[in-house]
């Protein structure tokens, strides 16, 4: 059968289902992280090594791309992951209120939990991207990344600000209560998203009969150049993006005393400004054509390094009012460099050996999740030695936020010398099924 390629509209719907992954992530990484170091005042190691274990999962990413592409059906695999997601969710917010009462008891549900994220994020995330790089036209790739990314950030953003705004008086149950809501309502909008979407676009294949083993199709897929430096720069380049994730909300708590609904909506803001740096970039690289790929994810690397620098500033200075807008500024240039690099992920996802998609973008997913759970840990261990170190809050932040800006100013260096400079196709067709 051949391949109808995704519309606009099935592409909006698979975005749906990154919209539903982030709604629900944002509550393990930002608010639940924020519970633990600033409410219950466990050192800020704590979640970062959780959240770290859950990226370090990811790992399996790979071999969930290789199932993908060897069963038949990415559909199943995308619902499944949804499902574990969920379940892992509902049982780090659980934790929340056990380790308060009983601190090993919390932890082993939190190492439990934390693992079933992990394990829900990397089957359906990396599912769902291989059946956009099997089934969205080769033109359409970059604006297609650009949607679902944008998608994503929206769900981060709107979970991120409405539970701020119901989250305060804070209590136990009523956080339970929220957490359990985002779950269910997360879990039936993906089903309701994603189905026959595979079948409607004739990727649905048979089995593969006789596939090949995992750990070869990975090398193959290593051997290719450009698949094997596009890793390296995911690496780098995430490191960076992510040593800010766990420290950000715990940062304005403890040096600017914010409220933990102030905090999240905080976050909120934030990706906010994310999703304001992929419209910029998908709007002019994929659709008016301004600049290459290579370019914005350059321009977006130096504009969170500089604006790094000025939170620095702010928080030695103790600049409140400047707070919200600088890490509004930082989630644009963040926002900018993000989508590029996964218009580039999308494009390089369907070049090289047929029926690898899935193993390809496994590949760098894998090496995202390690960068990330290395650069959450690092940046959140940094500052609790800092914090000891130093005796003060704002400086110690400060030196975190410095180390990351050297990070991003490394990331442009290396996207300089590795990724390609070409602009995206030309003609974005509009018809469906085109």
């Amino acid at each position: 059968m051949p391949i109808r390629h995704l519309s606009w509209f099935s592409i909006v719907r698979l975005g749906t289902v990154q919209l539903c992954l982030g709604a629900i992530v944002v509550l393990m990484t930002s608010t639940l992280n924020r519970l633990m170091v600033v409410e219950l005042m466990l050192p800020a190691v704590l979640p970062g090594a959780l959240v770290a274990f859950h990226y370090g999962v990811q790992i399996t990413r790979p071999n969930w791309g290789y199932r993908s592409d060897t069963c038949g059906n990415r559909t199943r695999w995308v619902i499944i992951g949804m499902g574990m997601l969920g379940a892992g969710a509902l049982m780090a917010a659980f934790a929340i209120p056990l380790l308060e009462a009983s601190f090993w008891t919390g932890l082993a549900v939190s190492i439990l939990a934390y693992a079933l994220i992990g394990l829900g994020v990397g089957a359906s995330g990396t599912s769902l991207l291989a059946l956009m790089a099997t089934a969205t036209a080769e033109r359409r790739r970059p604006a297609a990344a650009s949607i679902t990314w944008l998608m994503m950030i929206f769900g981060i953003a709107a979970t991120a600000i409405t539970v701020g705004q119901v989250l305060d008086p804070y209590s136990h149950e009523r956080m339970l209560a929220i957490v359990a809501v985002v779950v269910a309502g997360a879990f039936s909008l993906t089903c309701i998203a994603i189905w026959g979407v595979e079948r409607r676009a004739g990727v649905q294949a048979a089995p593969v009969a006789e596939p090949m083993r995992f750990l070869d199709g990975l090398r193959e897929i290593w051997a290719e150049r450009a698949a094997r430096n596009f890793t390296f720069f995911v690496f780098l380049s995430m490191t960076a993006y992510f040593m800010q994730e766990l420290i950000m909300e715990p940062f304005a708590g403890l040096v600017f005393q914010m409220t933990p609904g102030q905090t999240t909506s905080m976050s909120g803001a934030q990706s906010g400004g994310v999703l304001l740096g992929m419209i910029l970039v998908g709007v002019a690289a994929t659709g008016l054509r301004i600049g290459a790929l290579r370019s914005w994810v350059i321009a977006g690397c130096l504009g969170s390094a500089a604006v790094l620098a000025a939170l620095v500033v702010i928080a030695t200075s103790g600049l409140r009012p400047a707070l919200l807008p600088a890490v509004v500024t930082l989630g644009f240039f963040n926002g900018m460099f993000a989508v590029a690099a996964i218009g580039a992920m999308m494009q390089l996802a369907g070049q090289g050996r047929d029926r690898r998609e899935g193993t390809r973008v496994g590949l760098w997913g894998a090496a995202q999740a390690i960068a990330a759970g290395f650069g959450g840990l690092f940046g959140a261990g940094l500052a609790d030695v800092m914090r000891t170190a130093l005796g003060n809050d704002a400086s110690a932040f400060g030196t975190v936020f410095t180390i990351e800006a050297g990070f991003f100013l490394a990331s442009a260096l290396v996207a300089l010398m590795v990724m390609e400079g070409r602009r995206p196709p030309a003609r974005m067709g509009l018809v469906a099924g085109e």
